[in-house]
């Protein structure tokens, strides 16, 4: 009767083992080279909002103004990179406070636009290159600009 218990006893283990190898060979698989996602929120904030946000000043700068600040000072090395601009018609007073909007990354790749007294708005995601929802908004803003008195 022993020798049966033994031999249980090593299809056990070659069992564990096997099921071991299986499961690092499936993790060394599934480590794929990831990309750095500070850089990936950088390139989309490069690629789509400043690239936005420089198109409309090019196409509004007679009447509103189009001010990008692309490097806050607190966010130089932040997790989660964000630009900062503003939107105001040329002939405001000096003295008239302006709107600063934040186009903010998050963690989880969401992209959305923020200013203080508004509720932040999703523009997108880091994935999708698409930049119509953030075009969008800025129109809306410019638009929203232009009406100020």
């Amino acid at each position: 009767m022993m020798p049966k218990f033994k031999e249980a006893l090593e299809r056990g283990k070659q069992a564990r083992r096997r099921q071991e190898e299986h499961a690092y060979n499936e993790t060394a698989e599934q480590v794929a080279p990831v990309t750095d996602f500070g850089a990936q929120a950088r390139a989309w904030l490069n690629d789509v909002a400043i690239a936005s946000l420089e198109a409309a000043k090019a196409d509004v700068a007679g009447e509103i103004a189009v001010d990008i600040d692309t490097a806050p000072r607190r966010q130089v090395k932040a997790s989660t990179p964000s630009i900062r601009f503003q939107i105001y018609r040329k002939r405001e007073p000096e003295k008239k406070i302006r709107k600063t909007f934040t186009v903010g990354v998050q963690l989880s790749g969401g992209v959305s636009v923020s200013a203080p007294g508004i509720v932040a708005k999703d523009v997108g995601n880091i994935g999708d290159r698409s930049d119509e929802r953030f075009r969008n908004l800025v129109a809306e803003l410019i638009e929203d600009a232009a009406k100020s008195t």
